[in-house]
C-alpha cells in the first residue's frame, strides 16, 4: 500500500510545479509556431508573411477588480478618442464588463493559471498593468507583446512590492518624481537594464478628488468631531495589536468614534472582529463602518487613526486633515525595500503626516488627538508631502493614454523600418 504521505504535495511546490509546467507548455507552444510558420513561408515561396497580424494595439490587464478606480480613468480617456483597447481582467465580477463602452473591450480571461496561460499566449504591442510580478512566476512575458508598462496603484514606491516586482517592464508610469529613486536603485543593485520613466501623476486621486470637489463638505456633522479608526489587517494591525484597549480609550475621548476594518479583516481576523463588536456595539458614540465605497466616511471624519495601511494617503492627499498612526513594525525581508540602503518612501512620509502613536499616549489619547488637529506643522507637512508624492493633479489619464499612444507609434515605426 502505497503510503498517502508521499502523495502530499504542499502548496508552495505544487505552486512551483505548476509554473514549471506552464512555462514548458507555453515555450512548446511558440517551438511548435515558429515552426509552423517557416513552413508557411516555404509553402508560401519565400514571400513575406505578416507575424504581427492579430496584434492588439493596447491591453489593459488587472489581476483584481478593485483596481478599476486605476483603470477606468484611463479607458474612459481611451474612449474619448475614440481608440480601441482590451481590457483583460481575472476577476469575473470586474466593474468593467458591465460597462457600456464602443471601444473599449472587456473579457474576463478565468482566474489562476488559465488566466495566466491567457496572457503568456497575448499578441499586442503595449499591455498596461498595476500588477508586479511580471516574468517571475506565473505570469511571463509574451513574445509577441513588444512592451509592458506598470503604473501605480498608490503613490508608494516599488520598495513595497515583493521582490523583483517591477525588474522585467519596460516602462514605469509614476505618481511623482519620489518613484525614481527605488526604480534607479533596484536597477542598479540587480545590474539590470535602465527603463523608461514618465510622472503622469494618479488617475484614482484625480477622480477622487473630483468627487470630492463636488461635494458641499461644509454640511459635514460639526457639532462633534468624528474619529476614524482605519486600520490594515494581520497581526500587526491596529485591531489585532491594541484591540479593546484602545477602542475604550477612543470612547472616553467624547468623540464620536468610527472603526471601519480592513476589507480582509473579515476573511483573515473574523473572530477577533466579532468579539469587538460584541465588546463594542453599535451606538451613538461609536459606528462600525463596512461600505463598500469608503469615500463618505473619509469624507465625514475630521482625523484618521491608521498604522499602514495605504487608505491614510487617499485620507490626507485629498481632505487635508490630520492623521494618528500607529508605530509600523514590517518585516521587510521579503519585499524589495530589503535590497536598498534606505527606508522606503511609505515608511518615511508617516511622520510627516503626523503623529505616531505609542501606548504611553492611551491615557492622555484626547489631548494627543486635539494638538494633531491643531498642529501646523503637520498641515506644512500634508502639503508637502502632496506635491511629492502627486504630480500633474487631474492630468493622469490623458498623460497615461498621450504616453501609451506615443510609445506605440514608436513601435510601429521601428516595425515598418525593420520591414524594409
Amino acid at each position: 500500500m502505497i503510503n498517502n504521505y508521499l502523495l502530499y504535495i504542499d502548496p508552495g511546490t505544487g505552486s512551483m510545479l505548476l509554473t514549471v509546467i506552464l512555462g514548458l507548455l507555453t515555450t512548446l507552444i511558440f517551438v511548435f509556431r515558429g515552426i509552423f510558420l517557416k513552413l508557411k513561408i516555404k509553402i508560401a515561396g519565400g514571400k513575406n508573411i505578416d507575424m504581427n497580424k492579430g496584434k492588439v494595439p493596447f491591453v489593459i490587464y488587472t489581476d483584481s477588480k478593485r483596481y478599476w478606480n486605476i483603470f477606468k480613468p484611463i479607458c474612459d480617456e481611451f474612449e474619448k478618442r475614440e481608440t480601441e483597447c482590451l481590457y483583460l481582467t481575472a476577476s469575473p465580477d470586474d466593474p468593467s464588463l458591465t460597462f457600456d463602452y464602443k471601444y473599449i473591450k472587456a473579457e474576463f480571461i478565468g482566474e489562476g493559471n488559465k488566466g495566466f496561460a491567457r496572457l503568456n499566449m497575448l499578441k499586442a504591442y503595449i499591455c498596461l498593468s498595476t500588477t508586479p510580478g511580471l516574468d517571475v512566476l506565473q505570469w511571463k512575458r509574451s513574445r509577441d507583446v513588444d512592451w509592458y508598462v506598470h503604473t501605480y496603484h498608490t503613490v508608494g514606491d516599488s520598495l513595497g512590492y515583493r521582490m523583483f516586482g517591477i525588474d522585467y517592464y519596460d516602462a514605469i508610469l509614476k505618481t511623482g518624481q519620489h518613484q525614481e529613486r527605488a526604480i534607479r536603485a533596484l536597477e542598479k543593485v540587480r545590474n539590470l537594464p535602465a527603463k523608461e520613466t514618465v510622472t503622469v501623476g494618479s488617475t484614482h486621486l484625480d477622480a477622487m478628488k473630483k468627487r470630492a470637489d463636488q461635494m458641499d463638505l461644509s454640511k459635514r456633522e460639526s457639532e462633534n468631531k468624528i474619529i476614524l479608526l482605519a486600520p490594515s489587517w494581520g497581526e500587526s494591525s491596529i485591531l489585532n495589536k491594541y484591540g479593546a484597549n484602545l477602542i475604550q480609550k477612543l470612547v472616553e475621548t467624547g468623540y464620536k468614534i468610527v472603526i471601519r476594518p480592513h476589507p480582509q479583516s473579515k476573511i483573515s481576523d473574523p473572530e477577533m472582529l466579532d468579539s469587538l463588536q460584541k465588546q463594542f456595539p453599535n451606538s451613538e458614540r461609536l459606528e462600525w463602518n463596512f461600505d463598500n465605497d469608503n469615500f463618505d466616511i473619509l469624507s465625514r471624519s475630521d482625523l484618521m487613526i491608521s498604522d499602514f495601511s495605504g487608505v491614510m494617503y487617499d485620507y490626507t492627499f485629498i481632505f487635508d486633515r490630520p492623521l494618528i498612526y500607529t508605530e509600523i513594525d514590517c518585516d521587510i525581508s521579503q519585499y524589495d525595500a530589503a535590497w536598498v540602503d534606505y527606508v522606503m518612501w511609505p515608511l518615511a512620509m508617516p511622520p510627516v503626516l503626523g503623529h505616531e502613536l505609542k501606548e504611553s499616549d492611551f491615557d492622555n489619547l484626547k489631548q494627543v488627538i486635539d494638538e494633531t488637529l491643531a498642529s501646523e506643522v503637520y498641515a506644512a507637512g500634508r502639503k508637502a508631502a502632496v506635491a511629492e508624492g502627486w504630480e500633474y493633479q487631474g492630468e493622469a489619464a490623458k498623460r497615461t493614454v498621450d504616453y501609451l499612444i506615443q510609445k506605440y507609434n514608436q513601435l510601429k515605426e521601428k516595425e515598418e523600418t525593420e520591414k524594409k
